[in-house]
């Protein structure tokens, strides 16, 4: 029997879980107006794992934000599962990862990621189980009783993203969360995303400043421009679900590659 993990969704089981369209937002400041996102249109199907790139200031995270209702658009519409992001953010219809771990030093690693069901009123046997099932996705089991400060940077993400993943949310929004390490650590966490999300079949919208990390990861990848943020290229990746990390030596890699920095090319020359 095949993997449900690795089987692609029917047509008909594809929709769009998050779409936006004709999204504007302006933040009023005591300088003026900061237009950060203009005229941004995007639909994110069901178990894409789509990357948003761009420079520093260029709306992608405010873009992601919008999706968790952080931030309130002022113009255009944005809905996440068919509803606003308000009535999916009370329907707990994703997990959101942070760029920094975020995990309270005082409470270990199992009880980091036992907060939010705690927080939602879950049974302790319900809590137990799903703490230890999101360890195993991560492979942090057997680090539970650990406290953040006893884990290295890299460990600490993978709890942040596992606490993200216990309450199960189909939608996964990942702000820029491997960022802050170093080369080899984020090499090994970027496989074990991948892997986690074949597993989980998460829809998952990340945020990066990597061109390789984009290419490597992503089903879909949306290229921003600088501020106002606007979509100046979505490109659909050819590449196949598994992907070693030597994959980033191949032609159809560089191929994707450069036509991502082209289009960070042409957004700057568009300003």
């Amino acid at each position: 029997m095949q993997d449900a993990a690795l089987r692609l969704p029917d047509d008909a089981e594809r929709r769009s879980v998050i779409s936006a369209r004709h999204l504007d937002l302006t933040f009023q400041t005591n300088d003026g107006p900061v237009h950060a996102l203009k005229d941004v249109s995007l639909e994110i199907e069901k178990g894409e794992f789509v990357s948003f790139i761009g420079p520093s200031g260029c709306g992608k995270t405010t873009f992601l934000r919008c999706m968790a209702d952080l931030e309130h658009p002022t113009g255009g519409e944005i809905t996440v599962n068919g509803t606003s992001p308000a009535e999916a953010r009370a329907s707990r219809a994703y997990g959101y990862v942070f760029q920094a771990a975020g995990l309270y030093p005082w409470r270990t690693i199992a009880g980091n990621i036992r907060l939010p069901l705690e927080i939602m009123g879950y049974s302790k046997t319900d809590q137990n189980e799903r703490v230890s099932l999101v360890l195993d996705l991560v492979e942090l089991s057997g680090f539970e009783n650990k406290f953040p400060w006893q884990l290295s940077g890299g460990m600490q993400q993978r709890a942040s993203i596992a606490r993200a993943l216990a309450f199960d949310a189909d939608i996964l929004l990942m702000d820029e969360p491997f960022g802050a390490l170093d080369e080899i650590v984020r090499d090994h966490l970027n496989e074990q995303l991948l892997k986690l999300w074949e597993r989980t079949e998460k829809t998952i919208a990340f945020v990066t400043h990597s061109i390789p990390e984009a290419v490597y990861l992503s089903t879909k990848i949306v290229v921003m421009s600088p501020r106002p943020g606007r979509i100046t290229d979505v490109i659909n990746s050819p590449l196949p679900k598994e992907r070693p990390l030597d994959i980033r030596d191949t032609p159809e890699f560089l191929e994707v590659a450069h036509r991502v920095r082209e289009g960070l090319r042409a957004g700057h020359l568009d300003e």
